[in-house]
C-alpha cells in the first residue's frame, strides 16, 4: 500500500438527496482540508456520475461527503465495496442500521440503551383513527419522522393528535415509514466519535420547538457550546453512552450521535449519524477543534483510520 500521503483521494460529494444542497458544502470543505494536508483530491459530485468510473481513476481510497439517501445508507458503500476501493466511515451495514431510524431504535432497545418511546407508522396501513391511538400510547406531544431522512427533513412537532394525522401526511412525502416519538422536554447534545473516541461534548440551544432544518443551517440565532458546561462525570456519562449507541448499530471511523435529557436527567438517545455535515463550521468540526484538531488535521485522521482497518 501506499504511504498515506501519497494516496490519490476522490471525494464523493453532492449527490441527489434532500441533503444535497448542504453535500455540496461539506464536500469542498473536505477537499479543501486534504488539499492543505497535502494529499491529491479528485472533488466528485456524484449526480449524474457513473460511479463504475471511479476505477478508470487509480483512486486509492474515497472519502464520502455525502449526506442522505444514497451516500449514507449503504448504497455508495457497497459500490465502492465491490470495486474493491476503499473508503472512509461505516461499512455497508453500519450506514445503512444508522440511516434508518426505525431499525436503529429497535438495536437501542434490544441493547438496553435509553431511548424515547416510539410507535411505526406504515404508509400503507395508515387510517386517520391511529393518530388518536398513537397520542394515547405516547402523550399528545409527539416528534413526527421520516425514517431514512436525515437533517430533520420531514420532522415536526404534533401538539395532538389532529397535528399528528396532518404531520404523518406531510412525512409520507419523504418516506414510506415513519417513526412516531414521544417528546422529550430538554437540552439537546451532541457527541462526535473519531475512531473509538468520543469528542467534547456540544451542547445546542435553539429559540426553535427542536433542532430542525432552519436551527441547524439557516438561524443566526442557535447557540453551541463546547465546552458544554457538563460536570466531568456527566460529560464522561454521556460519551459513554454515545460510543455504546455508535458501536450497536455497527457504525465505523466517524460519526456524530445525537443525544437530549429529559427533566428526569435521564439521557435519550436520538440517532447515529455516519457521515454527519462537515463545512468548517459543522458540529464534528467545533468538537474536534476543542480537542485539539485542526479541520486539515481531523479529515487527515478520519483517512488514517479507514487506512488503518476501520472498514
Amino acid at each position: 500500500m501506499k504511504p498515506l500521503i501519497e494516496q490519490k483521494l476522490a471525494v464523493l460529494y453532492g449527490g441527489t438527496s434532500a441533503e444535497r444542497a448542504i453535500s455540496l458544502n461539506s464536500g469542498k470543505a473536505v477537499a479543501k482540508g486534504l488539499t492543505e494536508a497535502g494529499f491529491n483530491v479528485q472533488l466528485i459530485d456524484t449526480q449524474n456520475y457513473c460511479l463504475s468510473d471511479l476505477a478508470t481513476l487509480d483512486i486509492d481510497r474515497v472519502f464520502i461527503a455525502l449526506h442522505g439517501r444514497g451516500g449514507e445508507d449503504g448504497c455508495v458503500q457497497g459500490a465502492l465495496q465491490y470495486m474493491n476501493i476503499p473508503y472512509t466511515g461505516s461499512d455497508v451495514l453500519g450506514s445503512a442500521l444508522s440511516m434508518d431510524k426505525i431499525r436503529s431504535k429497535q438495536v437501542f432497545q434490544a441493547m438496553n440503551l435509553p431511548t424515547p418511546a416510539f410507535a411505526i407508522v406504515s404508509k400503507t396501513d395508515y387510517q386517520p383513527g391511529d393518530a388518536t391511538k398513537i397520542s394515547q400510547q405516547l402523550g399528545a406531544v409527539v416528534m413526527v419522522k421520516p425514517a431514512n431522512e436525515g437533517s430533520s427533513i420531514g420532522m415536526s412537532k404534533a401538539n395532538n393528535s389532529e397535528e399528528l394525522h396532518q404531520a404523518l401526511m406531510a412525512a409520507f412525502n419523504y418516506d414510506q415509514q415513519i417513526l412516531v416519538e414521544a417528546w422529550v422536554q430538554g437540552p439537546e447534545y451532541t457527541v462526535a466519535i473519531l475512531g473509538q473516541t468520543p469528542l467534547p461534548v456540544i451542547h445546542m440551544e435553539t429559540p426553535h420547538d427542536f433542532y430542525d432544518y432552519d436551527a441547524k443551517y439557516k438561524s443566526t440565532s442557535t447557540q453551541y457550546h463546547c465546552p458544554c458546561s457538563l460536570s466531568a462525570d456527566d460529560e464522561a456519562e454521556v460519551q459513554n453512552i454515545a460510543l455504546r449507541a455508535f458501536n450497536a448499530t455497527g457504525a465505523k471511523g466517524w460519526g456524530r450521535v445525537d443525544i437530549m435529557r429529559n427533566g428526569q436527567n435521564q439521557w435519550q438517545i436520538l440517532e447515529v449519524n455516519t457521515v454527519p455535515g462537515m463545512t468548517e463550521t459543522s458540529l464534528v468540526p467545533k468538537a474536534a477543534k476543542v480537542h485539539g484538531l485542526s479541520f486539515s488535521e481531523l479529515v487527515t485522521e478520519i483517512v488514517a483510520i479507514s487506512a488503518q482497518g476501520a472498514l
